[in-house]
């Protein structure tokens, strides 16, 4: 197992890590969405869905990126 091996392997659990965390935001608010909230608290809720959200969707690019490098690199 090469250095490019490990960078694949990162790439694929950090793309993992940022879709469970994308499958939690759409969780959330199908959740938020279905409990019939006034429209502050749905508000609220959403901002902190967004900023995870957006987090997740980073991971998952970078991730990514980290596999394609690896596999562009590594053969």
């Amino acid at each position: 197992m090469n250095i490019f091996d490990i960078v694949i392997w990162a790439g694929a659990f950090l793309t993992l890590l940022g879709l469970i965390g994308i499958a939690w935001c759409i969780w959330t608010v199908w959740r938020a969405r279905r409990s019939g909230l006034d429209e502050a608290a749905f508000r609220t809720r959403m901002q902190s869905v967004v900023a995870v959200n957006i987090a997740a969707l980073a991971a998952s690019v970078i991730g990514l990126m980290a596999v394609v490098i690896g596999i562009m690199l590594g053969s």
